[in-house]
């Protein structure tokens, strides 16, 4: 017998069950699907099998590319960015008369957000004659192609991606304040520094936190997009250097119209992003401190 509250609780839920099944699960469905055939949009879908997955690997040196791009972004761009969110929510919840001032630190990136128009000024910043040269000008350096070379490129997008530190800074600082403050009177006591605070404090009892905004963080950098398309103007260059496996994917699902192709490129990314999440996980066990394991 069904009870009128479990009525009404499938009542409510359905408009998600429903929208969750039409927009992503059968979509999800559809994409695994043509992903194994040959499917340009102006004809119907020819089944090829594997076809698309071994032209990845075997015929496709951009594919390789990108994703070279897209884990040396992932490494570096990641750590410091969650690196840089620790220090500014590590000060903002410390009193001290600089407050105000990490307080700007912090809501000015948080407030502009990570929009297009964001990565137009960014790119304007750093172009040939933007504010970053004219600056380095009055000490006398030379002009840097930050867009137009290699070396520098990407760089510039992880710079960007640093900067918009906001989201990871949040959750930071509300971890913090759930850190007990008996423990840092006690250390005190013991006559510890604050670097040894830091270190043996923080950081063990942080360490659930980082290990979400590793995570999160993680799967955002592997599907960056909107940036690297701008400032490349979708071309992934100079010289594929900013060529991120996203904006691949959309090159060759938009410009090439071969989305049987690119629905593979999806789902083998689907399947990095599983198996680098597994591995934190996997890795987690030596690192994360949690405090109800500890009283067990």
């Amino acid at each position: 017998m069904i009870h009128h509250e479990s009525v009404c609780g499938f009542i409510f839920s359905s408009p998600f069950i429903i929208g969750f099944l039409l927009f992503t699960i059968l979509p999800m469905l559809y994409s695994l699907y043509i992903s194994f055939t040959d499917f340009k949009i102006t004809a119907a879908p020819l089944w090829i099998g594997l076809t698309n997955y071994i032209r990845m690997f075997t015929g496709d040196p951009q594919f390789l590319k990108s994703i070279a791009v897209t884990l040396y972004f992932v490494l570096v761009s990641v750590p410091l960015k969650l690196a840089f969110a620790l220090i500014v929510a590590y000060l903002l919840t410390r009193k001290n008369r600089l407050d105000g001032f990490y307080r700007s630190v912090y809501y000015l990136p948080s407030l502009i957000g990570g929009s297009v128009a964001v990565t137009l000024v960014w790119k304007e910043l750093f172009a040939t004659k933007g504010v970053v040269n004219n600056f380095l000008s009055l000490f006398g350096l030379k002009t840097v192609f930050w867009l137009g070379d290699p070396a520098y490129a990407m760089w510039v997008l992880v710079l960007l991606t640093v900067w918009q530190f906001g989201s990871s800074m949040i959750i930071f600082a509300a971890g913090l304040k759930q850190i007990p403050v008996t423990y840092y009177e006690s250390a005190q006591i013991d006559g510890a520094s604050q670097l040894q605070q830091f270190f043996r404090i923080t950081l063990p009892c942080l360490s659930p936190v980082i290990l979400f905004n590793l995570v999160m963080q993680t799967i955002s950098g592997f599907m960056n997009f909107t940036q690297a398309f701008i400032i490349s103007k979708g071309t992934g260059g100079p010289m594929d250097s900013t060529l991120f496996y996203a904006l691949y994917l959309y090159k060759r699902a938009f410009n090439y119209f071969e989305m049987g192709y690119a629905s593979a490129m999806a789902w083998i990314l689907l399947i990095m992003i599983a198996i680098v999440t597994a591995l934190i996980f996997k890795t987690s066990d030596q690192w994360v401190f949690y405090e109800s394991k500890e009283e067990k």
